[in-house]
């Protein structure tokens, strides 16, 4: 049986959702806001940077941003991310949550300012200016993952808890909605401003001068809502799990939690060492302990967000690409350099209007009551479904009159990504793990996501390129189609669905009782001799 947890978690566990649960998820959220806005801004603005600064004279169409450039600038902040979740998802088991949660967002206002700056208006300084700001942005916002998540989980009751780091991370939908909304106010306040006919017209006076201003101001504004929530950032208390059971200052502990839930609680000083000192609650990362109780876990989360990350960023970030292919967004030779800004932006909010934001808040709201597995077993399965659906008859799609039912089924993979894998693959990790190894394996998997979101940037690129050399983007060879590109998302649709019968249900219990710091003694060595860890999918 497990042990009598201690009174300032059984606190924690027990505790009626209060004003505190809602600070918490605004403070962590508007990070993730930023996150999202930063990271899918640069859809936006690449075509723009192709017309300013690839311009062919005599070309027949708009100038392109290079497959080396345009790889490097959608791809360098999931790199930088990638390298932020792994250094701050450990630095925060070191130094606790607190301490490092200021310094991810100052390098997120830092960064997304310096974005928009450059140092000549030559257009190698220019792209090495954004890509070296981007790496940055990325790493501070990589630190954003597993700190929001970890501190949620463990601020939030257990019986709601699932609803709480859902509602920080569903403030990533309405990052991305931002981004497509303040693309079309400041597209449309210069295009109005300044008039310039289509790329057919005049390819030279359709990139107006001022249309470096846009995508200047479009990466710049992710700046403002994280320098909005650096003070109540600055004043939220340690978590109490990190006080007690890693920092193992029981006073501190209770003293804190007093405060934010205002209800009396003993400082249980000897309980806590005697739960701290037992070996069960000691071993490491790189341990036969961890990996007798956790390897699976960690096998499930990593290998489950890795596959769920390739399909989601490769269609979010190229999403342009697929509506022009359909004819959603007109061919770019119509259109003048402003007025496609506008036109990418618009489609970009209508898809997260009826798709991504709903499926973020489905999940908030059912989470807790389908649990964990069921919801991510269904996310993927429902995406494998659409994926296939609409690859097999592409050409089908891609006739004018059905255009608009290609965008609804298009939309419905983003609904069960966020109402689905997206959603689960960001709480879960937050749960499994011990408190001291919680914000690192966090971070191993939020990285293992992000591996997989390079692969699809990168990768889509290039795979989804005409088969037809004389059909694809200037400087690319020949890809597998658009059509070939889909098939290959729902092949890995398919496998996420089956790795996810490694990733535990945690829906309704104590931290501590999934990652076994509550248990005795002789029932933790029992659990690591056989490999039990009594948290298997339901």
């Amino acid at each position: 049986m497990p042990r009598e947890q201690l009174q300032v978690l059984n606190a924690l566990d027990v505790a009626k959702t209060q004003l505190y649960h809602f600070t918490a998820i605004v403070i962590a959220g508007m990070g993730f806001f930023t996150d999202a806005y930063d990271l899918f801004c640069v859809s936006l603005v690449t075509k723009l940077l192709g017309r300013i600064y690839y311009h062919v004279d005599g070309h027949e169409k708009p100038g392109t941003l290079p497959p080396n450039v345009a790889a490097a600038v959608n791809g360098v902040a999931l790199c930088g991310t990638l390298a932020g979740q792994l250094f701050f998802g450990w630095l925060g088991d070191k130094m606790g949550r607190k301490r490092v949660y200021g310094m991810t967002l100052l390098i997120m206002v830092i960064c997304s300012i310096g974005s928009g700056l450059s140092l000549s208006s030559e257009r190698n300084s220019v792209i090495a200016c954004l890509c070296f700001f981007r790496f940055w942005l990325g790493f501070g916002i990589g630190g954003d993952y597993p700190l929001s998540a970890t501190i949620m989980s463990e601020y939030a009751n257990k019986k709601t808890r699932g609803a709480f780091i859902a509602a920080v991370f569903a403030m990533q939908g309405f990052g991305i909605l931002g981004g497509g909304m303040v693309g079309i106010v400041v597209s449309a306040a210069f295009n109005s401003a300044f008039k310039s006919p289509t790329y057919a017209v005049n390819p030279i006076t359709s990139t107006p001068p001022q249309a470096d201003y846009v995508w200047r101001i479009i990466v710049m504004f992710g700046a403002i809502p994280a320098a909005l929530t650096y003070y109540w950032r600055m004043k939220m208390p340690e978590t109490a799990r990190y006080t007690a059971l890693v920092a193992k200052n029981a006073k501190l502990a209770a003293s804190d939690m007093s405060k934010v839930l205002q209800v009396e609680i003993t400082a249980e000083e000897e309980k806590l060492e005697q739960i701290t000192e037992e070996r069960g609650n000691q071993f490491g990362l790189f341990s036969k302990a961890f990996l007798h109780r956790h390897g699976l876990h960690l096998l499930g989360t990593t290998s489950t967000w890795f596959l769920l990350d390739i399909a989601f960023y490769s269609q979010n970030l190229f999403q342009k690409d697929i509506f022009t292919a359909v004819g959603w967004i007109p061919p770019a030779k119509t259109m003048n350099a402003i007025e496609e800004v506008y036109k990418i932006g618009r489609a970009q909010t209508l898809i997260a209007l009826c798709s991504t934001v709903p499926g973020y808040w489905f999940t908030v709201a059912f989470i807790d009551h389908m649990g964990r597995f069921a919801i991510q077993l269904m996310g993927f399965f429902f995406m494998t479904v659409f994926m296939f659906a609409l690859a097999i008859p592409y050409h089908h799609w891609t006739l004018k009159e059905n255009r608009i039912s290609f965008v609804v089924m298009y939309a419905f993979t983003f609904f069960f990504a966020n109402f689905g894998p997206n959603s689960t693959t960001f709480i879960v990790p937050a749960e499994i793990f011990p408190a001291r190894l919680r914000s690192t394996c966090h971070g191993i998997s939020a990285a293992a996501g992000k591996a997989g979101a390079i692969i699809g940037a990168f990768g889509f690129l290039y795979a989804a390129q005409n088969q037809d050399k004389n059909k694809t983007d200037a400087g690319y060879p020949p890809g597998i189609g658009i059509k070939n590109s889909l098939i290959v998302l729902g092949v890995i649709n398919f496998l996420g669905m089956l790795f996810t019968f490694l990733v535990p249900e945690s829906k309704g219990r104590s931290l501590e009782d999934l990652s076994g710091e509550n248990e005795e003694e002789g029932e933790t060595e029992f659990a690591q001799q056989t490999g039990s860890n009594r948290t298997a999918p339901v």
